[in-house]
């Protein structure tokens, strides 16, 4: 089965893409599922690697290199990149 996760919300708050992020990582353990997860707007901040996250808070990190140690795929829209300072 192939899944594609549209994410737009913020790493930290509110909880949706750190959800989409934790959904995708578990169907991707399932032999047979390919998970593709697309970050758009204040999502894309979820794809900066080596963040320091708040006390507290979940290490989105953690599941997105779960999900691409299992095959998946994940992107994000270049304007969004930009806009938020990174010169990728």
């Amino acid at each position: 089965m192939k899944t594609l996760f549209v994410l737009n919300d913020p790493p930290y708050a509110p909880s949706a893409s750190y959800n989409g992020f934790r959904l995708a990582r578990a169907l991707s353990k399932h032999e047979g599922n390919e998970m593709h997860i697309f970050l758009l707007g204040d999502a894309a901040l979820c794809g900066k690697a080596g963040q320091k996250v708040p006390q507290g808070y979940y290490n989105i990190e953690f599941f997105a290199e779960s999900i691409l140690r299992s095959g998946g795929e994940i992107g994000a829209c270049g304007v969004c990149l930009e806009a938020r300072g990174d010169k990728r």
